[in-house]
């Protein structure tokens, strides 16, 4: 559950809609945030960039999205948000980026494999990527439910990625570096068709690993 006000969430995730922006994973009023809050979640309105954005503007959308409350109609991929805090009670934040790598790996319709041990940062040994739907339907919703079991990240084939965080900062923070690894996988399949992969039980090792890294006080 969160643990700040409604005033310090909305705060926190336009600063984070402003710091995609800065990075360049989303442009314009590409992509869409959301933060858990009551029965459903904040979420960035539809077809507003983050320059014009204001931390009121979010529009909270109830968990079935019968209810909304704001000025403004809200992303047009609310429900992707709505389904996965339905389906995952520790995801307190979702982020939606149209990011360059993660896009044309996922218009590729291929997953992030595990060419790199940090692709474990997702939660498993790739990122998968779900088959195309139409933008803002029931359909898409599903598929990317289906691959955000034991996930934390999922591609969208020709759309983007999708981070699914404990926080805003968790999701943030997976966008950028999903990012990063799409880009550095996709310049690697330009001098290798077919680069060698970690095996299952070395990205198990990383998992386990992950499972106790981090910031921990002695």
């Amino acid at each position: 559950m969160n643990e700040l006000d409604e005033d310090s969430l909305r705060a926190q995730a336009l600063a984070a809609v402003q710091r995609l922006d800065a990075l360049g994973l989303n442009r314009g009023s590409t992509g869409n945030l959301s933060v858990r809050w009551r029965d459903g979640c904040l979420i960035t309105p539809t077809g507003m960039g983050a320059d014009d954005m204001k931390a009121q503007d979010f529009v909270w959308v109830g968990e079935d999205g019968s209810t909304m409350e704001g000025d403004w109609q809200p992303s047009s991929e609310w429900q992707l948000h709505t389904a996965i805090y339905k389906a995952r009670a520790d995801v307190h934040a979702v982020v939606h980026t149209h990011s360059v790598h993660a896009t044309a790996l996922a218009c590729l319709e291929r997953p992030l494999p595990a060419f790199h041990y940090m692709v474990a940062v997702a939660g498993g040994d790739d990122v998968p990527c779900a088959p195309y739907h139409l933008f803002g339907t029931q359909e898409l919703s599903e598929a990317v439910v289906a691959r955000l079991h034991a996930r934390h990240a999922c591609l969208m084939a020709h759309h983007g990625l999708v981070t699914a965080g404990r926080s805003i900062a968790h999701a943030v923070k997976l966008a950028v570096e999903i990012e990063l690894l799409c880009e550095t996988w996709l310049k690697m399949l330009a001098v290798q068709p077919e680069p060698q992969l970690l095996s299952a039980a070395q990205m198990a090792a990383v998992l386990e690993r992950f499972r106790h890294y981090g910031r921990a006080r002695r």
